[in-house]
């Protein structure tokens, strides 16, 4: 009876935890939209998001350059990371030793715990003057950024997709050893494309981070909202736009730096839908069929 008790009592417990979580993100999104709206009303939706020009002094709230920006810087660290980190996640996963793994495991853990003041600082002390330096450019641009968003965002990607891969059925693996295929052939064509959905899930949760990054961004990447021609090329994402201005905004201001911040909430919510597709998605095609 007691016993009984106690677990009512827990599954109560959480039940109004899991209630209070949803109702606080609740509040989060009525606010934004609710402070976001004005700008969105009166300078217009299609304006806000595809003007080029931000001078809040002049009454301009275009954030289409930002928004390029924070793709750019995106893009480009995925360009960077996604490689390293699945080759990374395979080497762990079906090749390293059991004491390699060991030493590898918690030094990508702490990468992912390294604030990002940190790295901010790092990109500003080593990256900025190496960029500047032997590659062009002022240092302050794209490829400083998106070379600090590519150490941030691999823990993550490669946690994952180790996950992903050694989720992969042990049945798998023995069927294609025994029917002749070297321990290469059978990552490549077997247990790689059955962890295809869990590793589109890691690089996707992985753009959300990049995306989502605003203090070693603001650091390092120049902060000029101009759409860039180059990966030189200093620029501003959305959530520097925030930082950088919320401090001093008011009125129509204030409440296009909101407006900003609608717009990122919708890219990462979309980013998220997409994650949750593949990671509950139950077929998983491989060499043409369904496994």
């Amino acid at each position: 009876m007691i016993s009984r008790t106690r677990e009512m009592l827990i599954e109560r417990g959480l039940f109004i935890v899991a209630i209070f979580s949803i109702i606080t993100i609740l509040l989060i999104i009525i606010f934004i939209f609710r402070e976001g709206f004005p700008v969105l009303q009166e300078y217009g939706v299609l304006q806000f998001i595809f003007g080029l020009d931000w001078a809040p002094s002049d009454g301009k709230y275009g954030v289409f350059t930002m928004i390029v920006g924070s793709l750019c810087i995106t893009l480009l660290s995925l360009a960077i990371a996604v490689p390293l980190s699945i080759l990374c996640a395979i080497f762990m996963a079906e090749v390293a030793p059991q004491l390699m793994r060991k030493i590898l495991k918690p030094v990508i853990e702490t990468l992912a715990a390294i604030p990002s003041v940190v790295y901010g600082f790092f990109g500003l002390i080593i990256l900025v003057p190496f960029v500047r330096e032997n590659i062009g450019g002022t240092g302050f641009g794209m490829l400083t950024a998106s070379l600090i968003l590519t150490v941030m965002i691999m823990p993550t990607i490669i946690s994952v997709s180790e996950d992903a891969i050694r989720s992969v059925p042990l049945e798998y693996k023995e069927a294609s050893l025994a029917l002749g295929a070297t321990q290469w052939q059978t990552i490549r064509r077997v247990i790689f494309p059955a962890a295809i959905p869990g590793i589109i899930t890691s690089i996707i949760l992985g753009m959300g981070r990049a995306i989502g990054e605003t203090l070693a961004v603001i650091m390092v990447a120049g902060n000029v909202t101009q759409i860039p021609s180059s990966i030189l090329d200093p620029v501003r994402a959305l959530t520097s736009n925030i930082a950088l201005e919320m401090g001093y905004a008011t009125g129509l201001h204030y409440s296009a730096l909101f407006g900003t911040a609608i717009i990122l909430f919708v890219m990462i919510m979309v980013l998220l839908v997409i994650a949750n597709y593949f990671h509950y998605k139950k077929k998983i095609v491989v060499g043409g069929g369904y496994l």
